[in-house]
């Protein structure tokens, strides 16, 4: 009876190490992702500024970020200035698109006039991109290759050395020019 319990321990151990060498090691940011490897769920959002329809469709042929975000989200105000930075810095590479999630126009608007906005912000006013996308809280960012394939998402702030990262990813997983 008393080798029971103790191979009882033992394998109830292995399994508790074997469940922890699995976690430890991975990136907490990297959450399991069902949209990864599709094709990005289209939309049609109106801009912030200046009311203009903006699509998906339309940007197809060139890589993407869009970054979820909402003035009332301390981690987004955090993060702001990395995609203002990388906007600029890689902003003839792909298109940089904010899309307020679950906020106000004028909360939206009030909070890009102090952080600054060199990058079109749609509102998604139902929440049904963000939805589409799977956005399970903000701030969020997706990674859109030319082909309009999702490549990744990173989840909450994002910072200069990952932003950098994935514009390398993108940029390698661009077509190649037909000859």
């Amino acid at each position: 009876m008393n080798w029971r319990v103790t191979l009882s321990f033992v394998v109830l151990c292995l399994g508790l190490l074997a469940v922890l060498y699995k976690g430890f090691g991975s990136n907490p940011r990297e959450v399991p992702f069902m949209l990864k490897g599709q094709e990005a769920p289209p939309f049609t959002l109106q801009a912030l500024d200046d009311g203009m329809r903006m699509s998906m469709k339309e940007l197809k042929g060139r890589p993407v970020v869009i970054n979820f975000w909402a003035s009332w989200c301390g981690p987004c105000k955090m993060e702001h200035p990395v995609l203002e930075w990388g906007a600029r810095e890689f902003g003839q590479q792909a298109q940089f698109l904010g899309i307020v999630f679950e906020d106000t126009e004028d909360n939206a608007r009030q909070f890009l006039s102090q952080m600054g906005a060199s990058f079109p912000q749609l509102v998604d006013t139902n929440s049904g991109v963000a939805v589409a996308y799977g956005v399970a809280g903000v701030p969020e960012t997706y990674f859109i290759d030319a082909q309009g394939i999702i490549r990744g998402k990173h989840v909450g702030p994002i910072d200069p050395q990952s932003l950098a990262q994935w514009m390398r990813e993108l940029s390698t997983s661009a077509p190649t020019a037909k000859q």
